[in-house]
Order: structure tokens, then C-alpha cells, then sequence
């Protein structure tokens, strides 16, 4: 979250995705980082086990949201 967020302030158009269980962590980061409510994709957790096709549904879920972000919808 913290890479994210440093990128977007040097002008990066930039999105970041976590899963729903980090979903307290990032907000956190994003706090600590000065940019509350900072916004992101959000998956289902978890992602580390998932196979080759379990991460293409991931992926399905994530890119809409990381285009509304990249494009600065609300």
C-alpha cells in the first residue's frame, strides 16, 4: 500500500489490490502514509492457494475496480 500510494504522489497513475481479510491493514497503511481513505481493489482472501484458475476469478474481480480507481471514478 505504501508503494502505491508514494507512486500516485509522484504523478503514477497507480492501483493497489488486497484481499477482504487485509482489507483493516491497508486502510491502516494508507492512514500512516497521510491518505485516509485512500482507495483499492479488494479480492476475497486468500490468494496463495488458489490455482491457475482460482486466480483468473480474482483477476475478474480486480480489474474493474483497478479501472474505476485508474480512472478516478468514486
Amino acid at each position: 500500500m505504501a508503494d502505491v500510494i508514494l507512486m500516485e504522489q509522484r504523478g503514477v497513475p497507480s492501483a493497489a489490490i488486497c484481499t477482504d481479510a487485509l482489507r483493516p491493514s491497508a486502510d491502516a497503511m494508507a492512514r500512516i502514509q497521510g491518505a485516509p481513505g485512500y482507495r483499492f481493489a479488494v479480492v476475497p482472501h486468500p490468494v496463495s492457494s488458489l490455482d491457475a484458475e482460482g486466480v483468473q476469478e480474482h483477476a475478474r474481480l480486480a480489474a474493474p475496480q483497478v479501472l474505476e480507481i485508474l480512472q478516478g471514478g468514486t
